[in-house]
């Protein structure tokens, strides 16, 4: 397996050690280690069933591993209350469902919870942050409809925007990019880059899309079975040799004429 170090010398922003998780009678995750320093994000990739959102959970807090620990600024996660790790990581799952009638606006506000105390009433602070979250998914004018209302890629922006109302210092998205039109994609990650620059805001994300993976992420874990196949740049992990192994068909790896980024694709015939 190939492995780099994410912070550089740095404290490490989230870390998973030799992580053993998965649901009753039902093993998923078989010693996975992995670290993302502030300011970088990281692509989880691999097939159906490899164990990407359990790890997902397990970072965030949801899924308590068999074995192993994650930690957080050098913290163990299991000793962070609720409330302080609600503030500095906020997660955004595949799933949002939404049972009652709330507006785009009431659920980017929803972000603020745990800056609130008891009883405490959302502040004019608290509606400026959630208004410019909804501003950077182009979702203001969209701020008094009924999420149910929504399209199934309007309502993934609005659960990004209510993470990022949290003003987190880590976001934990499960495939962030699903139901999103190409334009869209790019702005998404556009937009996280920017906020990764500006507020050294760690992003691991879940992907399918192996080219949106080499295009915007840092580093790249790539799982297989519940077990780590290869961790680290772009380039270093995804190759033509390990992506054959793992997604078990033939791949062309190549390079962007245009742009130079790295690109995969699935071979056109049966041999390359």
């Amino acid at each position: 397996m190939t492995t780099t170090t994410a912070s550089r010398g740095a404290l490490a922003a989230m870390r998973a050690i030799d992580i053993h998780a998965g649901y009753p009678g039902v093993p998923v995750l078989h010693g996975v280690s992995v670290e993302i320093a502030a300011g970088e994000m990281l692509a989880i990739v691999g097939p159906n069933g490899a164990g990407k959102s359990t790890l997902l959970k397990v970072l965030g807090g949801s899924l308590k591993p068999g074995a192993g620990r994650v930690e957080l600024f050098g913290r163990p996660l299991d000793s962070i209350d609720r409330r302080e790790l609600a503030r500095t990581v906020a997660t955004v799952s595949q799933e949002n469902a939404v049972a009652f009638r709330f507006t785009v606006l009431e659920i980017a506000l929803m972000g603020r919870a745990p800056h609130l105390g008891a009883w405490r009433f959302e502040s004019p602070h608290d509606l400026e942050i959630a208004s410019t979250a909804l501003a950077h998914f182009d979702l203001r004018h969209l701020a008094a409809r009924h999420v149910q209302e929504l399209s199934g890629g309007e309502r993934k922006c609005v659960f990004l925007a209510r993470a990022l109302a949290q003003e987190p210092k880590i976001a934990l998205l499960d495939e962030p990019t699903a139901f999103l039109d190409l334009k869209h994609v790019a702005e998404i990650f556009a937009r996280f880059r920017q906020l990764r620059a500006e507020r050294g805001m760690a992003v691991v994300a879940t992907l399918h899309d192996l080219n949106a993976a080499a295009l915007y992420a840092d580093r790249v874990l790539l799982l297989a079975g519940g077990v780590a196949v290869a961790y680290g740049t772009p380039d270093q992990v995804l190759t033509q040799d390990n992506l054959r192994r793992v997604y078990e068909t033939e791949v062309y790896v190549g390079r962007n004429p245009s742009t130079g980024a790295l690109i995969v694709l699935p071979a056109a015939t049966g041999r390359l």
